[in-house]
């Protein structure tokens, strides 16, 4: 593994850790009724940025945002963008 390589895992893996946490948190916010939620636009650029994995997952563990066509549909669609171009890019 080059460094680039461990660069951009090593990028992957906050980006997912702080998508999750800021879907549980947001969650938390939501159940407990708190005016300081995390924008939307936050909870989706992060995802886009390539944080999608963890966004989906804490999506699903937490059932936080699943009714909201952005998210629902967005997501999972930003996932397989990311693994597409993981896998283009392992291919050159």
């Amino acid at each position: 593994m080059t460094t680039i390589e461990k660069i951009a895992a090593l990028y992957l893996l906050i980006i997912n850790i702080y998508a999750f946490a800021l879907m549980r948190i947001d969650k938390i916010r939501a159940v407990k009724d708190r005016r300081h939620r995390i924008p939307e636009r936050k909870l989706l650029g992060t995802s886009a940025a390539g944080g999608a994995l963890g966004a989906f997952a804490a999506m699903r563990l937490f059932r936080h945002k699943t009714k909201h066509a952005a998210f629902a549909a967005g997501i999972p669609v930003m996932l397989l963008a990311h693994i597409a171009i993981i896998v283009w890019l392992e291919s050159l």
